[in-house]
């Protein structure tokens, strides 16, 4: 790419030039990048910040929370909570809801996210990210409540991640594709880098934590076995596996390359549907997915299509190449007509 493009410029012929995004929105993905750039910061500190290690504390989930899970945070709340553009925001560290103070008109969106994912690979210096997701505010009534935030995610108007790795990489998406920028660090700013983000339909490449193989329900370890299954199998193709334990490095690697990623229910926990959270990590990067052209499913429908009944509900996650996320969700069609 001979001329570089900021995500400012990015945003404003967003705006402009297509009409996709509203102005108060343009300013609204601008904060959320300056805060992604602070956390950045925050990360590459490491041990040098005092920044690493367990805060000695647990989140609403009741997982022990890391210092820079609480510094992410709080940078998030600080950035957005001026300049009228949200009215509230909800956070996967958080119990409840966060009302925006009424010093202005009160904003037109709520902004969702999950401050620091994958952080208990902070200690050993792999990849993190952090997760967003923004919707429109019902406007049938005033003030904000929990279930303005309970909209299913095919109603976004915007997601992305921020990956802090080797560069730090911001993922948008506005409804119309998937553009990647780079944080140059000379220049201070996000530069585009990738536009028009694509996922094959077909992969050799699957994502699953292998060590829970024992816990998943028949549909995933048919699908699983095939795939190690090789050439000798019923896939008639060789397999690899990665897995990094971190959502957004995961799916980062998949809208690079291709792939299907799967955290599927288990049985250790039967009552939770799953284990990623459908508005803080499943919506926005099922978005993502469907927007560079693969699938996201729980195995029985959409994930853009389930209708949130809690802040923090829990989902089923299979998503990346198209082909693949399909294949599972007949295995788990087959298995309920099997079993009628």
């Amino acid at each position: 790419m001979s001329k570089k493009i900021s995500l400012t410029r990015y945003l404003v012929e967003q705006q402009r030039v297509d009409g996709l995004i509203p102005g108060q929105l343009r300013l609204l993905l601008e904060v959320v990048a300056r805060a992604c750039k602070r956390i950045s910061f925050e990360v590459n500190k490491g041990a040098l910040g005092g920044v690493l290690g367990s805060a000695g504390s647990e989140n609403v989930q009741g997982e022990v929370q890391k210092k820079l899970d609480i510094i992410a945070n709080e940078v998030l709340i600080e950035a957005n909570e001026w300049g009228g553009h949200l009215a509230a925001m909800a956070s996967e560290e958080m119990e409840g809801i966060y009302v925006v103070p009424n010093r202005y008109p009160q904003g037109e969106y709520l902004l969702l996210f999950d401050p620091l994912d994958g952080s208990s690979n902070i200690d050993v210096n792999v990849s993190i990210g952090t997760i967003f997701s923004v919707l429109l505010k019902p406007h049938d009534h005033p003030g904000v409540t929990t279930e303005d935030f309970l909209q299913p995610g095919a109603k976004q108007v915007a997601a992305g991640y921020c990956i802090y790795g080797p560069q730090t990489i911001l993922a948008l998406t506005v409804g119309d594709g998937v553009a990647m920028f780079t944080l140059d660090r000379e220049q201070g700013s996000f530069v585009l880098t990738d536009e028009n983000v694509r996922i094959p339909e077909d992969t050799k490449e699957f994502s699953i934590n292998m060590s829970n193989l024992r816990h998943w329900d028949p549909s995933i370890r048919r699908y699983i076995d095939e795939c190690l299954a090789g050439e000798e199998g019923p896939r008639g193709k060789n397999f690899n596996m990665r897995w990094i334990a971190s959502m957004v490095a995961d799916i980062h690697r998949i809208l690079s390359r291709g792939g299907v990623f799967l955290y599927p229910w288990d049985k250790r926990e039967p009552n939770k549907p799953g284990k990623l959270r459908l508005l803080y990590e499943a919506n926005p990067m099922g978005w993502l997915i469907e927007q560079a052209g693969g699938a996201a499913s729980n195995g029985h429908q959409r994930i853009l299509d389930v209708e949130p009944t809690a802040l923090h509900q829990r989902v089923s996650v299979i998503m990346g190449s198209k082909n693949e996320v399909d294949r599972v969700a007949q295995y788990y069609a087959e298995a309920e007509t099997a079993g009628q």
